[in-house]
């Protein structure tokens, strides 16, 4: 563990846990992290950005690209970002993107999808599924897509991949998961386990989000947690998580149920990692080394790609 990372973790515990558990309203952690983001997560030199929108269905979803230099907009990353299904927005995560897009080559589109409790369930994975459909429509290769999320987006990436295999959609060509929630009854055991030694999730907080995604719902509904979900047919899939989080176990048994079901995963529980930690790009060497693995892993993956 380097010396930046302990005294992260420490910070994270002091300040960013004790500000998710005291927060009065959905709408006060909104506003925080959006201008925490804005300050703490500067963006590569030279990336772009831009909105945009799909239409599919009569459905429109505000998207914003996140480029590098040197990206190239045949081989997409659709970016699902974190935050509870109530807090997060694109903006809040186009930095990572960024950073990713010039480690990949790859251009990133982050989608503004539904938040809670303005939206309930199944809003979010709706959006998710149409944005998939819109870059389809858009002549994008599927075999050229990536997906990605962390967090509760993670849980919604791994919830679309369900949707994308049980609507017999063209797979993608494959996809990652950041500490992902895949289990809105939160059975793992380190849910309890971790509930002190998470330094940013306070496990007390996770039944008030849970209403205000659900709002009376099946918690099983493989739409909300993809642990219930069949991928009989899935792309090669990447999960990782910290080792003291509250969500180890969501990762531990998302990687038991896909491959059980004969998925090609690749699966990484590493030491002392906050929730999330790749978001601390250019801050924390764990961050960027995940980040380069990550890429590492994209471009084996995509067709007419060189592996070097």
């Amino acid at each position: 563990m380097s010396i930046r990372l302990h005294i992260f973790n420490v910070l994270l515990r002091l300040f960013e846990k004790r500000s998710l558990a005291n927060a009065k309203t959905h709408l006060h952690i909104r506003k925080s992290f959006s201008f925490k983001a804005k300050y703490l997560f500067p963006a590569p030199r030279g990336s772009r950005f831009e909105r945009d929108e799909f239409s599919i269905d009569d459905t429109k979803i505000p998207v914003l690209w996140a480029r590098a230099k040197s990206a190239d907009d045949s081989k997409i990353i659709l970016y699902l970002h974190g935050g509870g299904y109530i807090f997060g927005s694109p903006e809040t995560h186009q930095s990572m993107l960024a950073r990713l897009s010039a480690m990949t080559g790859m251009t990133a589109c982050l989608i503004r999808y539904r938040l809670a409790p303005e939206h309930a369930f199944p809003a979010a994975i709706d959006d998710a599924v149409n944005a998939y459909r819109a870059l389809l429509a858009r002549g994008v290769d599927p075999a050229r897509i990536i997906l990605g999320g962390d967090s509760a987006g993670g849980g919604l990436v791994l919830a679309l991949l369900g949707e994308i295999c049980a609507k017999g959609l063209p797979q993608p060509a494959g996809v990652f998961a950041l500490s992902p929630l895949v289990d809105l009854r939160f059975e793992g055991a380190s849910f309890v386990e971790n509930a002190k030694s998470d330094v940013i999730l306070p496990a007390e907080r996770a039944k008030e989000m849970t209403e205000y995604y659900l709002q009376g719902q099946d918690p099983d509904d493989p739409r909300a947690s993809p642990l219930r979900a069949d991928f009989a047919t899935a792309a090669p899939v990447y999960l990782t998580v910290g080792d003291t989080e509250i969500l180890r176990d969501d990762t531990v048994r998302m990687t038991q149920h896909l491959e059980a079901q004969g998925a090609d995963v690749t699966s990484k529980i590493l030491p002392n990692r906050p929730h999330v930690w790749p978001i601390f790009q250019r801050m924390l060497p764990e961050a960027d080394e995940t980040l380069r693995d990550i890429a590492k892993w994209i471009k084996p993956l995509l067709r007419g790609q060189s592996e070097s």
